[in-house]
């Protein structure tokens, strides 16, 4: 038995690698002019919305696997729109850097995911400025210019887009935390989907009105349905890949895989995309941005341990065995604990967030939602 949970760990784990870097690369393709030409960020970013929206509609609708939460006009005018505002934005600006740049300068770019979000988690008042911490990001930010210095292919523009939807989506997490926290209301990933994929959709309708509709209409651009349908397919998927990730795993474990999945990708960028073309200064920059990664990820995972109660590092397997019966709206918590937006004693700076699939940053997952989604995956 615990070689097959092993295997299955293992086995889900390759699968979000696979997920995460395939997505990247499949958007890549789609956006670029050099391959599928479509280069409609906002119309790609509306369909993985639109359809993630109407996929998490018929899970709680019409399957009901899990409950939609008490939603009031007040939490969803004050919480779900600028959370989803920030959200489609920080896609929407990730998405049109693939036009500009390479998938691998974006993933050496990317490394600054954990600068931004501790900056913002400073400048709202959730998290403290440390030394060590402070140092890290530091030690980041030098590895990132040095690697952007060394890009053959530097593009100012396609570098602004990639910085800025980094800086939208850490402070949706922010925003996450201070809003949803505040309010005492807790979203899974099913819910996240149901509530803010169908606001996302509209709040990128007017940039797509402005900046696209007019150049669709004259382009030459067949649209390909299977192509689109794809894609978004492997969007959704990724996000509940991370889903069943997370309840089968720690913190350690989640960004050990997030820092080799990077690093498969750069690699699989440059055999993909010929144009993709790394320099000996950008693996150096990329190298130094990751040790301070890595370093800010152990300090981080270290407060979590420290900050656990007793009673709250007993297993959810150990509990299981106990034959204690939980309620659908309990939130499952791995043995290694991941802080979340919707924790208790973590902060923003905590959270571990995919870029591709960045619905689903906590580590506090519904528990009958993972029951359900791991009996079928089983």
């Amino acid at each position: 038995m615990i070689n097959r949970q092993l295997l299955l760990t293992y086995l889900y784990l390759l699968v979000y690698i696979l997920l995460s870097s395939g997505v990247i690369l499949y958007n890549k393709w789609v956006l670029s002019p050099k391959y599928f030409n479509f280069p409609f960020p906002i119309t790609l970013t509306m369909i993985h919305m639109g359809f993630s929206g109407m996929v998490a509609f018929f899970l709680v609708r019409v399957l009901k696997v899990v409950s939609p939460v008490k939603m009031t006009f007040e939490i969803y005018a004050t919480c779900v729109i600028p959370i989803s505002a920030f959200f489609a934005s920080s896609l929407w600006f990730g998405n049109t850097a693939y036009l500009f740049i390479s998938v691998a300068f974006i993933q050496m770019l990317k490394a600054l995911m954990p600068v931004a979000t501790f900056l913002m988690a400073v400048i709202c008042g959730t998290d403290k400025l440390r030394c060590d911490v402070f140092l890290n990001m530091v030690l980041v930010s030098v590895g990132v210019v040095v690697s952007s210095y060394g890009e053959i292919h530097f593009n100012v523009v396609g570098t602004v887009y990639q910085v800025t939807g980094i800086f939208a989506e850490a402070l949706r997490l922010v925003l996450t935390q201070v809003l949803l926290q505040k309010k005492g209301l807790t979203l899974n990933p099913i819910t996240s989907l149901y509530y803010i994929a169908p606001c996302s959709f509209v709040f990128l309708f007017v940039p797509w009105c402005l900046l696209e509709k007019p150049g669709m209409e004259v382009s030459q651009i067949q649209f390909n349905f299977w192509i689109f349908f794809s894609n978004a397919l492997c969007a959704l998927a990724l996000n509940f890949s991370i889903f069943l990730v997370i309840g089968r795993t720690g913190a350690v474990t989640i960004r050990v895989a997030g820092v080799l999945k990077d690093w498969i990708l750069i690699a699989l960028s440059t055999i993909i995309f010929p144009e993709s073309t790394i320099t000996r200064l950008n693996i150096i920059g990329y190298a130094v941005a990751l040790c301070g990664v890595v370093m800010y990820n152990y300090l981080k995972v270290k407060d979590v341990r420290a900050s656990q109660l007793p009673v709250e590092s007993l297993p959810e397997r150990a509990v299981k065995d106990l034959g204690i019966e939980k309620k659908s709206s309990d939130l499952y918590v791995p043995e290694d604990t991941k802080s979340s937006a919707s924790g208790w004693n973590n902060t923003a700076s905590d959270i571990m967030v995919d870029e591709e699939a960045p619905l689903i940053p906590s580590s506090r997952v519904s528990h009958l939602g993972r029951s359900q989604l791991g009996s079928h995956s089983e």
